[in-house]
């Protein structure tokens, strides 16, 4: 297959998709150009500008790093579409009308580079159709690419073909997505609304429908359609605030224009109360009332027997909770279907007609059962898909429970299982994945680029990834190997909960670096994620009440000598980061030979927040970072380098990206970031292959390090007195800045004194133990042990 090479991209229309699609491939390192129309007034990019300005303030941010925005360009067709021909992908996400894209088709179409690829990011209309408006010489290049909102967050990335895409080039396209762009690729056939929409959309209009009939509240249903059930918090009705009301009208729209033959149509509408919300102008959390509204502090949420809002204080009835924590699927339908009360009743309804519907329409939608539940996953935040739900709680009995309800009029359609329901135990297997249009199990696809996802999500049913071979573990890490890539490359999984660094993990790391260095050639530090949320708080916490403070010292003398051993082993040792990396887990990383992240890496040094500083050697690497920068730099000062490592310590700033983290200081220059987390252990195992046999030795400890000393210390406290006098901090945030303050300067030393790294681990190692001997810091640790949150003391 031969390599697609995209230099830039074009993205046709400036709006909420079109502008955070473009900030997505500049994360990736590819320029934009980004289209609308010329303003009539003023600068021709006015609209265009506005756009990228938005593009800072969206949260969850869509840009990896602020500086990414330079990469997008502001154009206009007007007086631009000549630059078109510089592009080798352009992706048109103009508003959902045929007629405008056709219009903007034939405007633009002239312009095109002869090999380019032309997608539509349209999210439902016909691929087909759109095609027409293409010459027919581009027909071939031409295809569906739709993202799932917000495009840098969401996986999923449906791919449509027409009858004349070429083969090569969406295979190449899919290739790029994925590795690029870091997307999870469904092949969707081209139906309106594609699958994930369809699917997401009825799973809405069915919990709609139900809410009214059964009588419940909006607030009420939220509680039991989201995380309790496998889904996103923001579970149905907020979701549809978040999405937008007009929004999800229009698609619903789109479901009653295009689908007159479908069994479920007469529920393809929008409810009366949805159309009076949105003739309101209340479209959600974009207009800031919808369903749902903040007033003050307080969520109120819309009552429809009061028409107003109240209020929100939904609850779940203890037996229908009690229902939701049996760990047995079968178990825990039988019992809501059998349940009198509303709130089981409606469970049980909206599974069954989703399981419904998907039955009905598997052949029309997708390939495979496996299509639908990935795109499920990526595109709707499911934790597992609907048909994986289904076969998990017994394939054939679900049936017949849904069979039973169709035929007593109980469904939403009267429309029977297919046949291949009844003749089947499940869509899952170990072979592949059932295709009702093909009456098959059809295997995962075979594009060379999946080679690189040793540990791909794999749906309920799938052949397992290979565990790897054990070569040695304890209770909190494995040191394993995968043979079939590299026997000589070990890997190390930290095995405690949420990865958290406590006496058993720093064990195991030494244990496992010292049989690297007999036995093996490199190491990567690689489990899912988080990376490692920190130290073991709660030995912490249990050593503080008994006063054992001299065994606090030596737990942190441990933790810098793992920090330590992983610096400087003789062999090179790769984090492979994913998620949170916070504290510990950031020093860990801080102190690899070479740190793998995937964008979505979560790094910090957050200790300031249980009154504590970095002690795992993390202020250290700070110091000598300043050092070195220092030494680069005209007037050797090293302060002005410790200034924004203070801050990033103080503050616990965490990087919202691995593009980040590098900026911050938490990783270097030369450092990967994979855009699809799971390439991040083929990558991290080649990068570790690279540099063994590579010149690549371990540093050497430093024993001449500048540091800032005590005018170093007394410039921090200035910007301390400060903020303490104006409110912002309290006095323990002030003890706990003047500690990092000190750790960072080297302690209480003359001004560019020359000191050792180890003089640098003692100096913040004594301020840590010092720290934990407070009240104020107990208190913190307590907290967070007991709330998970932070507290202000």
């Amino acid at each position: 297959m031969t390599r697609l090479i995209i230099r830039k991209v074009a993205v046709l229309g400036a709006g909420v998709m079109g502008a955070q699609i473009a900030a997505h491939c500049a994360n990736a390192d590819v320029p934009v150009l980004l289209f609308d129309l010329a303003a009539r007034e003023g600068a021709p990019n006015t609209v265009i500008d506005k756009a990228l300005a938005g593009l800072k303030k969206l949260d969850p941010a869509p840009l990896a790093t602020r500086d990414r925005l330079q990469h997008i360009e502001a154009a206009n067709y007007d007086h631009d579409l000549a630059r078109l021909a510089e592009c080798d992908l352009v992706i048109e996400a103009i508003a959902e009308k045929m007629e405008w894209k056709l219009d903007l088709y034939a405007r633009v179409a002239p312009f095109l580079k002869p090999d380019a690829i032309f997608a539509s990011n349209t999210s439902g209309l016909s691929i087909e159709a759109l095609a027409a408006g293409m010459p027919a010489a581009q027909r071939s290049r031409f295809c569906g690419i739709h993202f799932f909102n917000p495009p840098r967050y969401m996986p999923l990335v449906e791919l449509i073909a027409t009858s004349q895409s070429a083969p090569g080039m969406l295979d190449a396209l899919e290739s790029w997505l994925v590795t690029r762009l870091g997307k999870g690729i469904v092949r969707a056939k081209d139906t309106p609304n594609f699958v994930a929409n369809r699917i997401g959309v009825f799973s809405i209009l069915a919990v709609m429908h139900h809410t009214i009939r059964l009588g419940l509240s909006f607030d009420e249903v939220d509680l039991l359609t989201g995380p309790r059930i496998g889904r996103p918090k923001s579970a149905t009705f907020r979701t549809a605030d978040v999405v937008g009301l007009d929004t999800l009208a229009h698609v619903v729209g789109t479901m009653q224009a295009t689908l007159p033959q479908d069994p479920w149509h007469a529920h393809f509408c929008v409810p009366d109360w949805l159309q009076a919300l949105i003739a309101q102008g209340a479209l959600g959390q974009k207009t800031r009332a919808g369903i749902y509204r903040k007033q003050g502090r307080q969520i109120q949420v819309l009552d429809l027997a009061l028409r107003d809002y109240r209020d929100s204080a939904g609850e779940v009835l203890p037996d229908v909770e009690d229902i939701l924590k049996l760990r047995n699927p079968a178990e825990k339908f039988a019992q809501l279907a059998a349940h009198p009360h509303p709130q089981a009743q409606f469970l049980w309804s909206i599974f069954r007609d989703v399981f419904h519907y998907c039955a009905v329409h598997l052949a029309d939608i997708a390939d495979n059962a496996r299509d639908v539940d990935l795109a499920m996953r990526w595109g709707f935040g499911w934790a597992q898909g609907p048909f994986e739900t289904w076969q998990s709680a017994g394939w054939r009995e679900i049936a017949r429970m849904v069979a039973e309800d169709i035929e007593h009029g109980h469904a939403m359609a009267a429309a029977p299982l297919p046949a291949w329901v009844f003749e089947r135990d499940g869509v899952h297997a170990a072979e592949g994945s059932f295709s009702a249009s093909a009456q098959q199990l059809r295997p995962r696809t075979g594009l060379p680029v999946y080679q690189r996802q040793l540990y791909p999500e794999r749906v309920l049913g799938e052949s397992p990834s290979p565990r790897g071979e054990t070569l040695w573990e304890n209770a909190g890490v494995r040191l394993w190997r995968r043979p079939d890539q590299d026997a000589r490359i070990g890997i190390v999984s930290i095995t405690s909960r949420m990865h958290t660094i406590g006496d058993e993990v720093m064990e195991g790391m030494l244990e496992a670096i010292a049989r690297a260095e007999r036995e093996l050639d490199g190491l990567v530090i690689w489990h899912e994620a988080p990376f490692a949320v920190g130290a073991n708080l709660q030995q912490v916490g249990e050593a503080c009440r008994a006063g054992q403070f001299d065994l606090l010292e030596r737990m942190v003398d441990k933790f810098q000598r793992t920090s330590m051993a992983i610096k400087h082993a003789q062999v090179p040792v790769v984090a492979a980061v994913q998620g949170m990396a916070l504290g510990g887990g950031c020093e860990f990383a801080m102190h690899a030979a070479h740190r793998v992240l995937a964008l979505e890496s979560y790094v910090g040094l957050v200790e300031a927040g249980v009154g504590l500083i970095p002690a795992g050697g993390g202020s250290k690497e700070f110091a000598l970072q300043a050092h070195a920068m220092a030494q680069r730099a005209a007037g050797g000062d090293v302060f002005p380098y410790i200034q924004n490592a203070f801050q990033t310590i103080a503050m616990a700033t965490v990087a919202k990206s691995g593009l980040e983290a590098i900026q911050l200081g938490f990783g270097r220059a030369g450092d990967d970031v994979v855009f699809n987390a799971a390439e991040l252990l083929h990558v991290s195992i080649r990068r570790a292959r690279a540099l063994a046999e590579s010149a690549w030795r371990p540093p050497l400890p430093s024993r001449k390090v500048t540091v800032a000393g005590r005018n170093g210390i007394a410039t921090c406290e200035l910007m301390l007195v400060n903020m303490a006098e104006g409110g912002f901090i309290s006095a323990h945030d002030y003890r706990v800045a003047r500690a990092a303050a000190t750790a960072l300067c080297g302690g209480e030393v003359e001004s560019n004194a020359q000191v050792s790294e180890q003089w640098l681990l003692d100096v913040e190692r004594a301020q840590f133990v010092e720290l934990l001997k407070t009240k104020p810091t107990q208190q913190r640790i307590a907290h967070m042990l007991e709330t998970g949150k932070p507290l202000r003391n």
